[in-house]
């Protein structure tokens, strides 16, 4: 390549890792997109104001989730290991002693005892279609109403929060998380250089070390929305809520890390067991849907900002309120065509229910409907297990797989467009006012003022039970041991913040196992020395 080519702007060769060509101030190392555009902000997306909502020309976002999305095919990139049940949502027509109405107009909320049909799809994480269920790991847990105004995903986990806040960084999370590129082996310590870079992951990584990260199973499992949504009334006025599932028939029950070991030993797959069994049996999970309710406001009296994803809204300010209750009473016919196939979205809502500014919620909103058409296909609308229950008209045609024209009866067959004169489909009435939230702030890439990564990390650990701290500090510590110094010193750093207790306990725990381990590795070299000095004049025999 001559210097015209590595200097100037000549368009001959092509742009790789290992062309010289940099433009001013970029290094071997500088991080670029696809297009070689230097990347100067790789945490914020662009919003208004720093609490959002996003915007759509978040090009470096869109375009790092878009080709994140179809990094698999055809197993999921995450939530690839599942298990699903049928069954139906029945409301209580009231938010706890309070008529709904005054809060929301979704309908399928209005009437007590009113049943809508659901399908569930509970699954792990991280890990591969055919991995353990035992594997530390968050468990999602995402409901799909087929309600008569179309589909409504409730899509979620089973812990109430999340590690990151801006969607910007969960392609980088979930790799970190992954296999080794190199290897293809699990490596903690990949994991903990991203977390001990993301210090907002401080209160997930407490609950996910602790029991809580591995449930027992799916029926003694709560869920929660994770993150923040709006409810809208017929007036057009909104509030803020969060979603929580509980197990109305049994106990929440976690694992130990020694307990999940000796039920992988015998079984991979001892969750999706225990769901299809008891359903079989007719022993019927059950969960309440309870929501907890804000004004939808920036509430500049709390500490941290009601839209963070990586916080727990207090359940004494802010009450459960129940909504409803589920009941799973039917397993699905055949798992790929249903279970496998099953496609969620939090975009997917009804009237009455609406979006919050929630930066994350935002972002995994473009990605999850990106994702299924890329996984499943353009007209994965159309398979049973995702189609709604209901009447389909669209101008939407063609696609792979494309089975039925979601043409009405009367519908002019040459008219696929809308607005039209000539036997079009028709706009739909409004059903109540339109929510129109106002904005008026500079468009930035900035986190949240009210970051406060880990006052709630420390409550969370000083309400565990002291078994439960015990269990975390040795997960961490086993996890930790195979880190660099710098990633475990800024892990302590963080669990100290949090507690003074928590950190010291890390600290000396991972002091501990380090010098029983290079005892253990002394007297290891020790034999080995003694078993060559053993073959050696063994070899001199012969």
């Amino acid at each position: 390549m001559n210097s015209d080519q590595m200097h100037g702007t000549n368009a001959a060769g092509a742009g790789s890792a290992a062309d010289p060509r940099m433009g001013s101030g970029e290094g071997e190392m500088t991080l670029t997109d696809r297009q070689g555009h230097p990347i100067s902000d790789n945490q914020n997306i662009r919003t208004i104001g720093s609490r959002g909502p996003s915007t759509l020309e978040n090009y470096h976002f869109i375009e790092k989730i878009s080709h994140f999305d179809r990094e698999r095919i055809p197993e999921r990139v995450v939530h690839a290991r599942g298990a699903g049940a049928y069954g139906y949502f029945e409301a209580y027509g009231k938010v706890g002693s309070e008529p709904i109405a005054a809060y929301t107009r979704a309908k399928l909320f209005q009437e007590a005892g009113k049943r809508t049909p659901v399908f569930v799809r509970f699954s792990t994480v991280v890990h591969g279609g055919h991995s353990p269920e035992t594997l530390r790991d968050p468990r999602g847990f995402a409901v799909k109403f087929y309600t008569e105004d179309g589909n409504w995903d409730l899509v979620g986990n089973n812990l109430k929060i999340f590690f990151i806040r801006d969607p910007l960084k969960f392609p980088d999370m979930v790799h970190s998380f992954k296999p080794d590129p190199v290897t293809n082996i699990n490596d903690p310590e990949r994991m903990f250089d991203f977390l001990s870079n993301s210090p907002e992951a401080t209160h997930m990584v407490t609950f996910l070390f602790s029991p809580w990260g591995i449930p027992a199973n799916y029926r003694q499992m709560q869920g929660s929305g994770v993150n923040t949504y709006k409810w809208v009334n017929e007036e057009g006025k909104a509030v803020i809520v969060k979603y929580h599932w509980e197990p109305l028939k049994t106990a929440i029950r976690n694992l130990t890390q020694k307990e999940a070991d000796e039920i992988q030993g015998k079984n991979y797959s001892h969750a999706t067991q225990d769901l299809y069994e008891a359903i079989e049996r007719g022993d019927y999970p059950e969960w309440e849907l309870a929501v907890q309710i804000l004004s939808d406001d920036e509430h500049p009296e709390l500490d941290f900002d009601p839209l963070d994803p990586t916080k727990l809204w207090d359940a004494g300010q802010f009450p459960f309120l129940p909504v409803g209750k589920m009941v799973l009473n039917r397993n699905p016919e055949n798992y790929f065509a249903e279970v496998e196939q099953a496609a969620f979205g939090t975009g997917v809502l009804v009237d009455g229910l609406d979006f919050s500014d929630d930066k994350l919620l935002q972002g995994r909103t473009f990605s999850y409907s990106d994702t299924q058409r890329h996984r499943v296909g353009t007209n994965y609308l159309q398979l049973p297990v995702n189609a709604p229950k209901k009447h389909v008209a669209t101008n939407q045609r063609d696609g792979q797989m494309a089975f039925v024209v979601d043409r009405a009866p009367d519908q002019n067959p040459h008219v696929n467009y809308e607005p039209s004169s000539i036997g079009g489909l028709k706009e739909a009435v409004p059903t109540g006012k339109e929510h129109e939230p106002a904005y008026s702030d500079k468009l930035v890439r900035r986190k949240i003022e009210r970051a406060n990564d880990f006052k709630q990390a420390g409550e969370t650990y000083r309400r565990f039970e002291d078994w439960e701290r015990e269990e975390l500090i040795a997960n961490l510590t086993d996890a930790l041991l195979v880190c660099r110094p710098v990633i475990r010193e800024k892990m302590i750093e963080y669990f100290t913040n949090a507690d003074p207790d928590y950190g010291r306990r890390v600290s000396e725990s991972l002091a501990k196992a380090g010098s029983i381990g290079e005892r253990m590795g002394s007297v290891y070299e020790q034999q080995g020395v003694e078993m060559a000095d053993e073959m050696g004049r063994s070899t001199d025999g012969y």
